[in-house]
């Protein structure tokens, strides 16, 4: 049975009684919900947010996004083996904190991309969405430079020195796509956005602890079909999230997660099918009335509609079943 999880702040507020109200305990810490992108992570910082969550009845079960991995590593440059140290270390406590998987991606220079955040959806609701021609006019990102042999070396790299400290940890590691799945953005290539690329990625080094995060919007806009994208992966899937695109990697927008293109209780079904379960969170939600948008994709109306769609989804899954 999958784990439904909910993206939770990291001090107490109201979301986290939310949450257990609608029956989540299973959290995933994002660095959206800090209003900063924190990338270091002492034992301390970690042992607290464990902490705080489980007095309060909930799991810290996935640390996403906010990762020590830096693009001097993301892109094979000097001193990624001292920044490869610290994510090992920053694994290995993870490990003894029974957090049990990390979320990382491989997006240097540009990471989540959007260019607008109030496309009008159903009955007024706000939705994000990326164009691709309004991208175009910003200078090149800095690394600009780099080749995609060397952004595949680069991966390649990192994983052979890491996975084998996250088996050694037990915590799994799942790459997340690249947001948008393009070639490239700004002049930098992206790799994580094709099936086919990552199954190279997976067999770069064969383990269940080197995985992939199923970010089912992303592997949309790719143009695959969901629910045989799921079976394709099977056990190599260490985290998923539930959302959904209409249109592609070049222009799209985000859409309700009962109203998009992609036939939902078949993704369920998949997950049901190959075993999944492992967490899995529902991910850019409408802005919904009353709410102001300044964290477009992460308010907690349509949070809570998602969690709610999810569950009879699940149910429906394990009763065909």
């Amino acid at each position: 049975m999958v784990k439904l999880s909910l993206v939770m702040p990291r001090q107490p507020d109201e979301r986290w009684q939310l949450a257990k109200q609608v029956g989540v305990t299973d959290t995933v810490i994002h660095p959206l919900e800090f209003g900063s992108e924190k990338t270091h992570w002492s034992y301390d910082d970690l042992l607290g947010t464990k902490n705080w969550l489980e007095n309060a009845g909930l799991n810290f079960t996935v640390l996403e996004g906010s990762v020590p991995l830096t693009d001097r590593v993301r892109l094979g440059r000097d001193g990624r083996d001292e920044d490869i140290a610290e994510f090992k270390q920053f694994l290995r406590d993870c490990g003894d904190l029974g957090i049990p998987v990390v979320c990382y991606d491989w997006m240097a220079g540009v990471r989540w991309a959007r260019t607008a955040a109030h496309v009008g959806s159903r009955g007024g609701s706000y939705v994000t969405g990326y164009d691709h021609e309004k991208m175009r006019d910003g200078p090149d990102a800095d690394a600009a430079d780099v080749t995609r042999d060397q952004v595949w070396e680069a991966i390649e790299y990192f994983l052979n020195e890491v996975v084998p400290v996250a088996e050694q940890a037990g915590v799994k590691l799942g790459l997340h796509p690249d947001d948008p799945p393009r070639d490239g953005v700004r002049g930098i290539p992206r790799i994580a956005n094709s099936v086919e690329n990552y199954d190279r990625i997976l067999d770069s080094y064969d383990s269940e602890y080197n995985g992939v995060t199923l970010g089912q919007g992303n592997f949309a806009a790719m143009g695959v079909d969901i629910p045989e994208t799921i079976r394709h992966f099977g056990e190599k899937i260490n985290f998923a999230h539930f959302r959904d695109v209409e249109g592609d990697a070049d222009r799209f927008v985000e859409t309700w997660h009962d109203d998009g293109p992609t036939d939902m209780q078949a993704a369920m079904d998949a997950y049901h099918d190959v075993g999944f379960d492992g967490p899995i969170r529902p991910d850019h939600v409408p802005t919904m009335a009353g709410e102001d948008n300044s964290n477009p994709g992460y308010h907690t109306k349509g949070t809570l509609f998602a969690i709610g769609y999810m569950r009879g989804l699940q149910e429906s899954a394990e009763e065909e079943a």
